[in-house]
């Protein structure tokens, strides 16, 4: 341990921009074990490790992988990898750990952060190939818990409560389950094969997977408040926030999941009709994070003549990660930073024109940050064929919530206790974005962990 002098920090190797478009196949190349363990030799192993307890919303023991597998014990980095988290594969793809494990790291200042997410992501990787199994020891206890939505939160809580002996059905309205991993997240950031990887072993551990089953259409939540000993619900949050901006009604201005959830539907599909095909087109992304990449690498796969991505701020205050952001440039994506839109409009030929105004950054509000100041007669025109807005997103009201006595905040946000994850009916626990609005994965993650802990403990102790 402690290599940080003699070995540099090295990410693993990305495919070649020109190869990569040509499909949404992941763009991170495998990492072998002694890859990683080079990586993982580095760790000073902080007698108070940041990465955990300050970058680490699930507190993932990271020196102790690390620590496992620098020794080349690859079985002990697994089972303390999975102790904690519920799907270290997915997260190690896909956390911006720039702003949280790697961000917090001691070495990140001067050295180069230890590559936390690679790692994450290979130990289990090269488990699964090695054939290592995760302990669940099958349904021992005579309790029935059902789990509303299949995203992230909702698998953490089957995962949890599995490994616990205790039956879990999940109820998805999807025909795939996976919620945002499988639908909003694309395959170019997380292979698809991974998440059904993933089910497959809780099926496998006795998960109960109804799909095409939709509250309060297929089914009722009261009814699955009754037939159940408790109920976690996770719906996440997928209806897009709009601009507010006038001229954002035209039928060529989109959302950002409408058009992700679609293009992953017509790859599970190749028969499926794309609903907003982008080939040779003009293409405008309002929005700076995530997700607006996702938008702009995508719509370049997508064969778009010319993607460009519209931010008020500047690049040094993206909210997105860095790692997204320059794959995203990479790629091909444009950026026209300090830019607000102000109205979409169609012109006399038939297109779209995005006005903006230039922006800049003015005192600090009660948040923290620079407020946003427009410039005066800045006013100017962007064509566009599309445009996307990837401004984040609003909470989708879950139907029977109110009959079945479940409070809701100002948002539609479902209201927990912030220890327990336990709504206002006794029964029942929420957690993810459908409680916090639009956040990480791995936020999500937590939240199922924290409800299962408390639903095994008054089940197993009553």
């Amino acid at each position: 341990m402690q290599n940080f002098i003699e070995t540099n920090r090295h990410d693993p190797e990305k495919i070649d921009p020109v190869q990569r478009l040509k499909n949404f196949e992941e763009i991170y190349q495998a990492c072998s074990q002694r890859q990683i363990r080079k990586q993982a030799e580095r760790c000073v192993q902080c007698g108070d490790p940041f990465c955990t307890t300050v970058g680490c919303p699930l507190q993932n023991h990271i020196p102790q992988w690390l620590e496992a597998i620098a020794n080349r014990d690859l079985e002990r980095a697994f089972q303390l990898s999975n102790e904690s988290s519920p799907f270290p594969e997915i997260l190690g793809r896909i956390c911006p750990q720039s702003h949280l494990c790697e961000g917090a790291c001691t070495l990140n200042d001067g050295y180069g952060a230890i590559t936390i997410g690679s790692i994450e992501a290979t130990i289990t990787d090269l488990a699964f190939s090695a054939g290592f199994k995760l302990p669940f020891p099958g349904t021992s206890h005579p309790y029935k818990v059902a789990i509303v939505g299949s995203g992230p939160a909702g698998i953490s809580c089957a995962h949890f409560l599995l490994r616990a002996g205790i039956a879990v059905e999940m109820y998805e309205r999807a025909e795939l389950p996976g919620g945002l991993l499988t639908y909003g997240i694309p395959g170019f950031k997380l292979g698809k094969e991974i998440v059904a990887q993933r089910f497959k072993i809780l099926e496998k551990a006795g998960l109960k997977l109804h799909l095409q089953q939709e509250i309060g259409q297929n089914i009722d939540l009261e009814e699955i408040i009754a037939k159940n000993d408790a109920v976690f619900i996770g719906v996440g949050a997928t209806s897009g926030k709009q601009a507010g901006i006038f001229g954002e009604e035209h039928p060529e201005v989109i959302s950002a999941m409408s058009y992700l959830t679609d293009k992953q539907q017509q790859l599970f599909d190749t028969t499926r009709p794309e609903k907003f095909p982008m080939a040779g087109k003009r293409v405008v992304v309002i929005g700076g994070g995530d997700t607006a990449m996702d938008c702009l690498r995508t719509a370049i796969r997508d064969g778009a003549s010319q993607v460009s991505c519209l931010y008020r701020r500047d690049e040094a205050n993206m909210p997105g990660s860095a790692k997204e952001f320059h794959n995203a440039i990479e790629e091909g994506a444009k950026f026209d930073f300090n830019i607000s839109p102000r109205e979409i409009r169609r012109e006399a030929d038939g297109l779209l024109c995005v006005e903006v105004e230039r922006t800049q950054l003015g005192e600090k509000g009660a948040d923290g940050r620079q407020q946003i100041e427009i410039i005066p007669n800045t006013e100017h025109c962007i064509p566009a064929d599309t445009v996307i807005l990837a401004l984040g997103f609003d909470i989708s009201t879950l139907p029977g919530l109110k009959p079945a006595g479940i409070k809701t905040g100002k948002w539609g946000q479902i209201e927990i206790d912030p220890i327990s994850g336990l709504t206002s009916n006794p029964k029942v626990y929420s957690g993810g974005d459908c409680h916090r609005g639009a956040d990480l994965v791995v936020t999500a993650a937590a939240d199922g962990r924290k409800a299962a802990l408390d639903i095994m403990e008054k089940l197993l102790t009553q």
